[in-house]
């Protein structure tokens, strides 16, 4: 089956990183934003009737990792935004959610697949998992999109800083790593979430936006280097010794997930919603380090 034209879209976080892709492919969407102290007022006001609304505004950071804070960004609005759309008789919830719901490390051999049972270690994954489940008990017609680490041209977080560390030229103590850690370009993120809003068999499940190819640390280390025409400049010390100095330096957690893997299965999204992801880090990363050069101060 394809996708279905849709009357009405309601968006929120339209203005970030996903949501302009996503914007980008929804023409004539309605933007709702629940941010500031007002947002019970604002989500009283939208009307949502026979509306497909697609869920991406969430806090993804806190500088103190405040339980509290990503519970009533991310838990508490979806719950009251899902209860809204399904009182109003909305068509469909799609929810931008993550893979670290899963957990920070993937089986052994193989990925997190939808039988996995979620086990967040985190505050932010733990509010997801939470808005997962709301949305569930809000009885209305959904669909779920766990979307692993993002890349692309204007990307933040734990890739903007993994590229500031590249360009440093510092020799990094990678190369013994042996993982496999998903990751998704924005656009391919975005293809994913349309689908979801479109499709008809997307609805009652959740779906991994994991490509086929995960990559290694060392692997996407050196190819951000390639295409900041650099040297990979890595070297190998055991893992354990380097996590370990890792947690005497306060950074452990920081060191974790570079050296443990995080890998989901996006099969399902490929074969049964022809989700097709075609941006490569070979392709495509070299817009993204430009784009991130030019943002430098």
């Amino acid at each position: 089956m394809s996708p279905t034209p849709v009357d009405r879209i309601v968006i929120t976080g339209a203005t970030g990183f996903i949501g302009r892709a996503l914007a980008a492919r929804l023409p004539g969407f309605t933007p709702l934003s629940l941010a500031g102290e007002r947002w019970r007022d604002v989500l009283v006001a939208t009307d949502l009737r026979g509306a497909t609304v697609i869920h991406l505004g969430a806090r993804v950071h806190d500088p103190h990792g405040r339980e509290e804070a990503f519970r009533a960004d991310n838990a508490v609005k979806t719950q009251a935004l899902a209860q809204a759309a399904a009182a109003a008789g909305a068509r469909r919830f799609v929810l931008a959610s993550s893979v670290k719901v899963f957990g920070e490390e993937s089986p052994p051999g193989r990925a997190f697949d939808e039988r996995d049972p979620p086990r967040p270690e985190d505050a932010y994954a733990r509010s997801k998992l939470e808005a997962e489940r709301a949305v569930l008990a809000a009885g209305i017609g959904h669909a779920i999109v766990r979307i692993p680490l993002v890349w692309g041209p204007g990307v933040r977080g734990n890739f903007r800083a993994l590229l500031s560390l590249a360009a440093s030229g510092v020799p990094l103590p990678f190369a013994a790593i042996d993982n496999r850690r998903s990751l998704v370009h924005v656009e391919d993120a975005a293809d994913a979430l349309a689908l979801a809003a479109t499709h008809p068999e997307a609805v009652g499940h959740a779906w991994s936006a994991a490509p086929a190819d995960p990559v290694s640390t060392p692997g996407l280390v050196a190819a951000i280097r390639a295409a900041m025409a650099m040297p990979p400049r890595l070297f190998a010390i055991p893992v354990g010794l380097l996590e370990a100095a890792a947690r005497l330096a306060g950074r452990g957690e920081q060191v974790l997930r570079l050296t443990r893997s995080l890998e989901a299965d996006g099969l399902p999204l490929r074969q049964v919603l022809g989700w097709r992801p075609t941006r490569s880090l070979e392709g495509d990363l070299a817009a993204t380090v430009d784009a991130w050069r030019q943002e430098r101060p």
